[in-house]
């Protein structure tokens, strides 16, 4: 229940300045918001820099919220599609920190040192535990770290492009012994999972205990309008277990923040054309737009009364929930806005109202960014939060 996170916060219901808003996560102590760089790439097609990111990473390392979720499989958009720019991101991410890091004096007593959160991306090739091991040294590499500070697992093994013919071989259980490996090499300090349910989590966490490793987190699509579909479960079973939920798509890609129809939601048209958003991606929010106006009228009146803006709201939503909101940021303002979620917390009658107003609402994603599947190439591949 939503109370799961508000049970131990001091400062429910208040807006108490706190610069250092944190929470627990394995054995690592990382701000309330994370930073999400699933859309970070290079500007450059021959080097790996981008003027804007490095003003975000230290934006963030000044402000206490340097803790930066990726992925190997994150690159830039174009390499991505075709297959290609496996551990770009990360490369960039370990470029961008050297920059800022001799310009930010960790050594400060109030000062957090920038934490990183990488993934393992299963695939039909990668059949043990070594295949694990090797692909988290490479990603090691490519940080530039002695140990990765959280290791993930993108999904459950669902890439099965052999099923149509009677042929699957799940792994599931091979990667688990493959995150325990890392963590008694000592290459990583964590390990988590990505869209596991409460019954492939039990397991996964069963499995790891034989190897005395904690599983420390569970990545899921989460917001206040992503709360079905077992999404709100999967939070509870995991504030039981006290293994930390990281949220992404916590603004519902965009229809939580109100930009996308400030005035009205006849805006929405104009708004998502200026945009980067696919034609499907367009389509498939417009649909949203009937349901989502009273919800964010209330998150209006929220934002307005506490002088947060609505994007604030949806985040402190989802740290309120117990979880730890993954939001994307390209730029500083993105940056600085999402910081503003911390250091407050909304009241219990608040968050009351808004899910009332969310329940109508149930975000299942928008063109190939889906909430409980992926696109692999060959077909669509799904998931069950179960």
């Amino acid at each position: 229940m939503f109370l799961d996170g508000l049970k131990n916060d001091s400062s429910q219901g208040s807006d108490k300045k706190n610069k250092n808003d944190t929470t627990n996560l394995g054995n690592l102590i990382v701000p309330s918001v994370g930073v999400g760089t699933i859309s970070w790439s290079s500007k450059s097609l021959t080097t790996l820099q981008n003027l804007e990111l490095q003003s975000v990473v230290r934006e963030a390392s000044d402000s206490n919220a340097a803790f930066f979720d990726t992925a190997e499989r994150y690159g830039s958009h174009l390499k991505t599609a075709v297959g290609l720019g496996w551990g770009e991101t990360e490369s960039l991410i370990r470029k961008l920190l050297l920059n800022s890091e001799s310009l930010v004096d960790h050594d400060k007593s109030n000062s957090m040192k920038p934490i990183i959160a990488t993934k393992f991306t299963p695939s039909p090739w990668r059949n043990s535990v070594q295949s694990v091991v090797d692909a988290c040294e490479k990603s090691r590499q490519r940080l530039g770290v002695d140990q990765i500070d959280l290791y993930q697992l993108h999904m459950p093994d669902i890439v099965q492009p052999l099923k149509g013919f009677g042929l699957t071989l799940n792994k599931d259980a091979i990667y688990w012994e493959g995150l325990a490996e890392c963590y008694k090499r000592g290459l990583v300090k964590n390990v988590g999972v990505c869209n596991y349910g409460p019954t492939l989590l039990s397991q996964c966490q069963e499995a790891l205990a034989k190897h005395s490793v904690p599983l420390a987190s569970n990545q899921i699509a989460f917001s206040l309008i992503g709360r079905h579909n077992g999404s709100q479960e999967t939070v509870d079973k995991c504030n039981e277990l006290g293994i930390k939920v990281l949220a992404y798509y916590p603004f519902a890609m965009g229809l939580l923040t109100g930009k996308y129809s400030k005035e009205s939601l006849a805006s929405l048209d104009e708004s998502l054309t200026n945009s980067a958003k696919s034609v499907l991606e367009i389509k498939d929010l417009k649909a949203y737009a009937d349901d989502v106006g009273p919800l964010l009228s209330e998150m209006e009146r929220i934002a307005r009364k506490r002088g947060k803006t609505i994007a604030q709201v949806a985040l402190n939503y989802v740290i309120c929930k117990g979880a730890i909101p993954i939001p994307g940021a390209r730029t500083v303002a993105q940056l600085k806005d999402n910081i503003g979620a911390m250091g407050w917390r909304l009241s219990t009658s608040e968050i009351l109202s808004l899910e009332k107003y969310a329940d109508g609402v149930r975000f299942e994603g928008a063109g190939f960014k889906r909430t409980s599947e992926k696109f692999v190439g060959y077909g669509v591949e799904k998931w069950r939060l179960d």
